[in-house]
C-alpha cells in the first residue's frame, strides 16, 4: 500500500479552486479522465456514484467512483472519493481546501492506493513510492496552474 499527504498554498480564492473539483470540471485537473457521468445521485452528495472512463495510451478503463465524504463551507471544502481501477487497485483520495484569506487557499491532497490482487500488489512494488510521488506532484501542479488561470480569467471579465 502507498499512502501520501501533500500540502500546498495556492494564490487563488477558495471558490475558484473548488470549482475545479466539480464533477464536470474533473477532466481539467485529471486529463486522463475522458468521461465522468453520474449513475446514482444522493442528496447531500455522500454516496453519489459516477461512471468514469480513464485513458492510458490506447487502453480505456471504466469504473465507478463513489463520493465517501463531502463538506462545502466558506472556510473549508472537502471531497473524498473511492474507486477500484482495473480490478487491481483500490484507490481512496481526498481533496481538502482551507481558506487562508480571500486570495489564498491551502490545498491538502491525501490518499492511498493498495493492490487488491497479486497483479496489483506486484505493479505497486515495481512502480513504488517514487513514481507515485511524481504523479501526486504533477496533480498538485495542475490544480495550482488551473486555479491561477481561472483566477486570471475572472479578473479580466
Amino acid at each position: 500500500m502507498i499512502e501520501w499527504k501533500e500540502e500546498r498554498v495556492i494564490n487563488a480564492n477558495i471558490e475558484t479552486v473548488w470549482q475545479l473539483f466539480r464533477e464536470e470540471n474533473m477532466p481539467t485537473i485529471m486529463p486522463k479522465v475522458i468521461e465522468n457521468k453520474p449513475v446514482h445521485m444522493e442528496e447531500g452528495v455522500v454516496g453519489s456514484k459516477y461512471q468514469q472512463k480513464y485513458q492510458e495510451g490506447k487502453r480505456v478503463e471504466t469504473y465507478i467512483v463513489e463520493t465517501r465524504g463531502f463538506e462545502d463551507t466558506i472556510q473549508k471544502k472537502y471531497k473524498r472519493i473511492n474507486f477500484v481501477l482495473a480490478k487491481a487497485f483500490e484507490i481512496d483520495l481526498s481533496f481538502t481546501l482551507e481558506k487562508v484569506d480571500d486570495s489564498t487557499t491551502r490545498f491538502i491532497y491525501s490518499g492511498q492506493n493498495k493492490g487488491t490482487n497479486f497483479v496489483g500488489r506486484a505493479v505497486m512494488k515495481l512502480g513504488g513510492k517514487k513514481n507515485n510521488n511524481k504523479v501526486v506532484q504533477e496533480f498538485m501542479d495542475r490544480v495550482e496552474k488551473e486555479s491561477l488561470k481561472q483566477e486570471e480569467e475572472a479578473k479580466q471579465k
